[in-house]
């Protein structure tokens, strides 16, 4: 097994991505509210700063800014993870090993987390989270993806509504027939 470290910076800024166990699923937007409730819930009893966040049928997205006494944002996800779980019927195919273990089939067990490091990293973590959808080909422009903070922000005045364009087209290239 691996000798897997996190680093754990008390007030750090993190960028997570979370996915589900089932990639071909849309869980998370067909389940948004629930989602939505869930990160709500865990904010209330362990409260963190949402810089960022983006939601996609099958993975998440997020920067978070933790307490200034704090770094334990394992704690957060697995709250998340569990209250989403909880909230929805207990009908997907579980493997043996989560049967035997009693787990739910709907999270990997694991999420990836990057410990931002300065300004222009942080700028190049919330550009990549509102692209995202752009980019999974779910729309051609950023502002037409619904589950996403881009909307606080462009209200905020830190984005342009039609921040990262239109892709619409792209990709056609070559000679006129």
């Amino acid at each position: 097994m691996s000798d897997y470290r996190r680093a754990f910076v008390p007030g750090g800024c993190w960028f997570f991505t979370v996915n589900l166990l089932d990639r071909q699923k849309a869980l998370l937007t067909d389940q948004i509210e629930i989602l939505r409730e869930a990160v709500a819930a865990t904010r209330r009893s362990h409260p963190f700063a949402i810089n960022a966040f983006v939601v996609l049928p099958d993975h998440l997205h997020a920067i978070w800014e933790l307490p200034a006494d704090d770094a334990d944002f394992s704690v957060r996800w697995r709250l998340i993870k569990t209250r989403f779980a909880k909230a929805l019927p207990a009908n997907e195919r579980l493997s043996a090993v989560r049967a035997a273990r009693n787990e739910r089939g709907i999270w990997q067990r694991r999420f990836w987390e990057h410990l931002i490091r300065n300004e222009v990293d942080y700028a190049r973590h919330v550009e990549y989270c509102y692209y995202n959808p752009v980019k999974h080909g779910h729309v051609s422009k950023v502002r037409d993806w619904p589950y996403s903070s881009f909307h606080r922000d462009v209200r905020a005045g830190l984005f342009p509504r039609d921040w990262g364009g239109d892709t619409r087209g792209a990709g056609e290239f070559g000679e006129r027939v």
